[in-house]
């Protein structure tokens, strides 16, 4: 009898549940409405079925429960239930997949107007790409993916040249302009997920997989990879905005194109030399750094993150509040006030003898070393070298004063919450693999030992 009252209670508290719930679809901002509505068939079914079982299943337990005086009755086979119960199942499966597969017809047949463009995805990161003026996106392949070429653009295709890049995980799209998005992985599965859109669709690699939608709403959409592809998966983040057709295409005017990418001039050294005057005084003279003066060492840094970092410090994304260190930055970079001049300043730097950095903390080298293993190896390599591949600057034989300085500012929300440091993001959840201000220096200790 206790049973009987614990099952009609978990239905009833199910039901109210799933009401009452405040966890339910976001608000959508596609055209995709047939698709809540196919999840809402579902619902509907399934829960009926729920119900109905569990609440036959107590009503059982209760009128059939053991009383003196009574025997159960055996019956093997009852034609008549078994027919109604099999009509009963086959129109129930029917009412869930009929609706589904009318709108899979409908998902896997974009609009001949829908515009093309091409995501993306590589660990852990997002990136776009637009057709240019003929209207055509040119032939991409990873063999071709390089530090100069991270979307593998095909260089022999002409239709790739005027194609616009975005390497950045912040795209744009039109309202009420319908589009096809063509997905390509560059190394292992994921997934491309918007949830307002209400489709999604796995990047397999080696093959290009689509899917489509009509964007109705304007506004600023969380892209998330719904498929496990690694330890950086949860902070595989990007963002979509849809905007006015004018907004939109003032935007995709002001990216760069794939031939604008190859046919930058190669940086002055020479300029970048009689630049690094004034970072000499603290930095030193070959980048060997200063901690008296807060300074890290430089020399050895790979030149693509010296130049992200000198025009986060341009844009506001470091030097902020409770940044005194950077603050003090932001006014020597913008000092730069052309990308030609940060990218030579940064070619300079490049010329520096790499020598290892004084160590100046100490730690529990074997801590530090499961806790880099598991969680900062994959994308700052076990070697602690770095690679452009996953945005990781080069830790080995850098200032560990200056890790240490910069894990707790990611830990304290000092650097990495700036709209335009996307990937201080991801440090800012990475960091917190460090508990404390000693098992970050039990990872600078380790990392000292990758010399």
């Amino acid at each position: 009898m206790a049973l009987a009252v614990v099952i009609f209670l978990l239905v009833v508290g199910s039901i109210i549940f799933h009401f009452a719930s405040p966890w339910w679809f976001t608000d959508i901002a596609t055209d995709w409405g047939s698709i809540d509505f196919t999840i809402n068939i579902t619902f509907w079914v399934t829960g009926f079925v729920f119900v109905a079982c569990n609440v036959f299943l107590a009503y059982c337990i209760w009128k059939f429960r053991q009383r003196d005086g009574h025997k159960a009755v055996y019956e093997p086979e009852n034609a008549g239930l078994e027919a109604k119960l099999s009509i009963f199942t086959t129109v129930g499966v029917v009412a869930m997949l009929a609706p589904g597969l009318f709108v899979w017809a409908s998902f896997v047949t974009p609009p001949e107007n829908a515009l093309e463009y091409e995501v993306l995805g590589q660990q852990w990161q997002w990136q776009f790409r637009y057709p240019g003026a003929d209207g055509i996106l040119g032939t991409a392949d990873t063999g071709f993916v390089s530090e100069t070429n991270p979307f593998g653009i095909n260089p022999e295709d002409p239709n790739g040249m005027d194609d616009v890049v975005v390497n950045d995980p912040n795209m744009h799209l039109a309202v009420n302009q319908p589009v096809k998005a063509l997905l390509r992985s560059n190394d292992v599965l994921h997934n491309y997920t918007v949830p307002q859109f209400r489709v999604k669709m796995d990047l397999v690699p080696g093959l290009v997989s689509y899917l489509w939608f009509d964007p109705t709403q304007e506004g600023t959409y969380d892209i998330m990879c719904e498929e496990l592809c690694g330890i950086g998966h949860f902070v595989m983040r990007g963002s979509v905005t849809v905007e006015p057709q004018a907004d939109y295409d003032a935007w995709i005017a002001a990216q760069p194109t794939f031939a604008d990418t190859q046919a930058l001039a190669a940086p002055n050294v020479a300029a970048g030399q009689a630049q690094y005057a004034a970072c000499a005084a603290c930095h030193g003279q070959n980048g060997e750094g200063n901690p008296m003066l807060n300074a890290p060492k430089i020399a050895g840094q790979q030149a693509w993150y010296i130049e992200r970092q000198l025009n986060h410090f341009k844009q506001g994304a470091r030097g902020g509040e409770g940044d005194t260190n950077g603050a003090q930055m932001t006014a020597f970079a913008n000092m730069l006030t052309t990308d030609e001049a940060v990218r030579n300043i940064a070619a300079y730097i490049a010329t520096f003898p790499d020598t290892p950095a004084q160590t100046t903390i100490a730690g529990d080298i074997a801590n530090g070393y499961d806790i880099y293993d598991r969680n900062c190896a994959a994308c700052h390599l076990d070697n602690g070298a770095g690679i452009w591949y996953t945005d990781a600057p080069k830790l080995a034989g850098m200032s560990d004063w200056y890790f240490v300085t910069q894990i707790s500012n990611f830990r304290a929300g000092i650097r990495g919450n700036h709209p335009a440091d996307a990937y201080g993001e991801q440090m800012v959840q990475m960091a917190t693999a460090m508990g404390d201000l000693e098992e970050i220096n039990d990872v600078a200790a380790y990392i000292n030992t990758l010399r």
